[in-house]
């Protein structure tokens, strides 16, 4: 939020920049088209004045100026026609660039994110839908507010200039009334922007269970548990919360508006009062008066409007310190300089890790040490919350360790370029992405140089064991997999896939990427059938020979094979070896492995074990 006349000035020269950056020559004409506009109205009273007064004298009136006076009046109101329809035309040119630009700004700096912390922080969350509102209300109010300012300005000045040639003492009393009319306006803005900051965070509730009501997804559950009159109250409810927010300040604005209103009418009154009292004495022609009520109610009019207009330049640019506070701050220094991502050569080494999702939640991982050699294929295995999932996400740099380091080839994880190190990563999660895309495009996001190669997506699609569901689809490989949007192309094909069929394609768009250094499965099968299983994790052991790997699954049967395995439990290491070596030992590995058996036998082959 601005604080005081300093960061008041440099958001202005922020927005002014943004503008002038997304369309100099469409900001220079607007600016010319606005100072044109803010000089006709007053060009066009003093020629209404001279015409007047020409008309007054009746036979001894010049013919020469009354052509002139005409002229005036006429080419003002021709420019001003012109004028609108440019300036609508050039303005809307201007909407569109600058909203290019900030919404281009605006989501390079969030990808810039190197982890996930930034998307799983309410206050930050609620920052960033100000910055997204705000960027999208720039090029709405902005240029036009600022041009509307600026237009007014010249025209209360061009009808002021006039006033003091007729009659002085009127501008003292126009500028007493103009300052509390900007005072109260920006006060107006002020709220209207501290208000938007309230009802944000009810405005994301309100999309959220409005979302829950129109989502595939989750229409299931919303039908079964009749969820329906719940979440229709929960949205209106959030709603009602931000209309009854807006409702107390619309009715603070019509009290303030309507003692502006009799403020601008008393002015209004008072001049037309001296206007007639001048002229009736003498001391003003018939010509004097008509710029002088010209002058007048141009000035007010003037007034009210850049008033207006600054008010919502002011609302606009309070809102725009969070789109600029996002953009503009600068990345986190690095603790160390960067370095280049090197290929794998040695292997993964976790030392004396600790890590929490936030300083007042409890510790996820606690002082894990733990080696992961280079070609060795390693099983993570616990119990839910243990802290498998965590430790992956520090592999990939989704967070950094609150304590400790994770080492790759002996360099700290944090001195890599975040997106170095993970195009040097192959990974299925359990909460996999299902892409409202063709068939070929949902496997190509795996890796981006080979999307259009299609012989590269259907090589990992038969790895999968997709490629035959995709091949039999309407499209082919170009069949759009969505249940809500339909293809781009108009004569495209749509077609649906299963859980498990959508199982596949994850582990294809990973296959994709089979050559990486570390390839991460997180549960890659829980979604198939038992035959399905077995024929993948055939695949994976053969894919994953003389690669470095880490398996998670709470199957133990699909661990067994693996060079390693190591036990997490609240978050630390207390057991790790090879199948035989943990059966062996008899401990939590073992114990697990045998409860998981035991599910596949009869009660009394239970009892002879």
């Amino acid at each position: 939020m601005i604080s005081g006349p300093t960061g008041l000035v440099h958001r202005a020269g922020g927005a002014i920049r943004l503008i002038a950056a997304a369309a100099p020559g469409c900001s220079i004409l607007l600016l010319v088209l606005a100072l044109v506009e803010g000089l006709l109205p007053a060009i066009a009273a003093w020629g209404v004045k001279l015409l007047l007064d020409e008309v007054a004298l009746g036979a001894e009136a010049s013919t020469e100026r009354v052509v002139t006076a005409t002229t005036m009046v006429v080419l003002s109101g021709l420019l001003l026609g012109v004028r609108s329809s440019v300036n609508g035309y050039v303005t809307a040119r201007l909407r569109r660039a600058v909203g290019l630009l900030a919404r281009d700004r605006l989501l390079r700096r969030v990808n810039a994110y190197p982890g996930l912390a930034p998307f799983e922080d309410p206050d930050r969350l609620n920052r960033l839908k100000l910055a997204e509102q705000s960027g999208e209300q720039i090029p709405e109010e902005l240029p036009g507010a600022i041009m509307s300012t600026l237009r007014s300005v010249v025209m209360a000045a061009g009808f002021v200039t006039a006033l003091m040639i007729v009659w002085p003492p009127i501008v003292a009393l126009l500028l007493a009334a103009a300052v509390p009319t900007i005072f109260l306006q920006l006060l107006q803005g002020r709220r209207r922007a501290h208000l938007d900051e309230r009802v944000t965070p009810l405005l994301r509730r309100l999309w959220f269970f409005q979302t829950l009501l129109t989502d595939a997804r989750a229409a299931k559950e919303v039908r079964l548990f009749g969820l329906e009159s719940h979440l229709h109250g929960r949205t209106l409810g959030e709603l009602r919360r931000a209309h009854a927010a807006e409702a107390g300040l619309d009715r603070r604005e019509l009290r303030l508006e309507l003692v502006l209103e009799v403020m601008g009418a008393t002015v209004a009154a008072s001049g037309a009062v001296a206007a007639a009292y001048l002229a009736i004495n003498g001391r003003i022609s018939i010509g004097d008066v008509s710029i002088f009520l010209a002058a007048v109610g141009g000035v007010h009019t003037a007034i009210g409007s850049a008033a207006d207009a600054s008010a919502t330049a002011y609302r606009g640019l309070l809102l725009f310190s969070h789109y600029q506070d996002l953009v503009d701050r600068p990345e986190p220094a690095q603790e160390q300089p960067e370095v280049t991502a090197p290929p794998l050569r040695r292997g993964i080494e976790l030392r004396d890790v600790w890590f929490r999702y936030g300083s007042d939640q409890p510790w996820v991982l606690r002082g894990v040490d733990l080696v992961i050699p280079y070609g060795a294929a390693v099983a993570l295995v616990g119990r839910n919350g243990a802290g498998k999932s965590t430790l992956v996400k520090l592999l990939c740099r989704f967070y950094e360790p609150t304590a400790g380091a994770v080492y790759w080839d002996g360099v700290d994880l944090r001195s890599m370029p975040a997106h170095e190190l993970r195009a040097r990563i192959g990974a299925v999660f359990q909460d996999f992405m299902t892409y409202d895309l063709t068939a070929a495009e949902n496997i190509g996001l795996g890796r981006l140089a080979l999307r259009d190669d299609r012989a590269a997506i259907r090589a990992a699609a038969e790895l999968a064991g997709i490629d035959g569901a995709l091949s039999a689809l309407p499209g082919g490989y170009d069949t759009m997999l969505s249940r809500v949007y339909e293809p781009d192309d108009l004569d495209g094909a749509s077609g649906l896939l299963s859980g498990g069929q959508w199982q596949r394609l994850a582990l294809a768009r990973a296959f994709l990427r089979a050559d990486a250094d570390l390839m991460i499965l997180d549960e890659p099968s829980a979604g198939l059938d038992a035959e399905a299983e077995h024929q993948i994790h055939q695949r994976l052991t053969q894919l994953r020979s003389g690669r470095t790997s880490i398996l998670i699954s709470h199957r133990l049967c699909a661990a067994r094979d693996a060079d390693a395995i190591v036990v997490l439990d609240q978050g630390q290491v207390i057991e790790q070896g090879g199948h035989g070596e943990l059966m062996a030992a008899d401990g939590t590995y073992a114990r697990l492995f045998r409860l998981q058996a035991a599910a596949y036998r009869k009660p009394d082959e239970v009892a002879v074990t």
